[in-house]
């Protein structure tokens, strides 16, 4: 199988999830997700039962509600079961304000169309993932397991490229943040970038 790329469509998978609004099992894809116009994250952490990545699925449910505001779907990903997830959930007080998507991938297989999946322990690295409204990977970041991210960068950079996608123009510069200043670059900008910041 081959591992998508930043730049790449990404071909339709289908996960089985636990949704704790619902308090239910279910399935998504990512056809039924660009049928509803909507962006996608998502978000592979090692495994259920850990200590980072409930750090990190908290973070991440902070965030959730701008994301969503934001037309994006969310979903965490691990190689677990769509019942330990449940039993993490419900059990782990960290997660207790969880309410996106947690797909289940015991297989390996979404986990390996994106890379993140180690062969070795059947486990997933921490991988971040932006995928349009069209079905294309626009953002990747993948790291090893023992440092967690950081919600806050994702939310800058679903919101620089959503903009980016509706002003096709422009381009957001380091840091940028809704409501700061782009950059449209032309001929005249050539070496001079700090006139056009400033």
């Amino acid at each position: 199988m081959c591992v998508t790329s930043v730049g790449q469509t990404v071909g339709n998978f289908e996960m089985e999830v636990y949704d704790p609004v619902k308090g239910d099992f279910g399935k998504i894809s990512l056809e039924e997700i660009k049928a509803k116009k909507q962006w996608t994250v998502l978000v592979f952490y090692p495994a259920d039962f850990t200590f980072i990545c409930p750090t990190e699925l908290a973070d991440l449910a902070d965030k959730h509600e701008e994301l969503k505001d934001a037309g994006v779907e969310v979903i965490s990903v691990s190689t677990d079961t769509k019942f330990s997830h449940l039993a993490w959930q419900q059990s782990e007080k960290l997660l207790k304000n969880v309410k996106y998507l947690m797909g289940a991938d015991p297989t390996g297989k979404v986990s390996r169309m994106f890379g993140v999946y180690d062969e070795a322990t059947g486990l997933d690295y921490r991988g971040t993932f932006l995928i349009n409204s069209e079905g294309k990977l626009v953002s990747s970041e993948v790291n090893v397991n023992n440092v967690g991210r950081n919600a806050a960068e994702l939310v800058r950079k679903v919101h620089a490229h959503i903009y980016c996608s509706k002003h096709s123009d422009e381009v957001c510069p380091a840091n940028w943040t809704e409501g700061k200043k782009t950059l449209k670059p032309s001929a005249k900008m050539v070496g001079k970038v700090y006139e056009a910041v400033s």
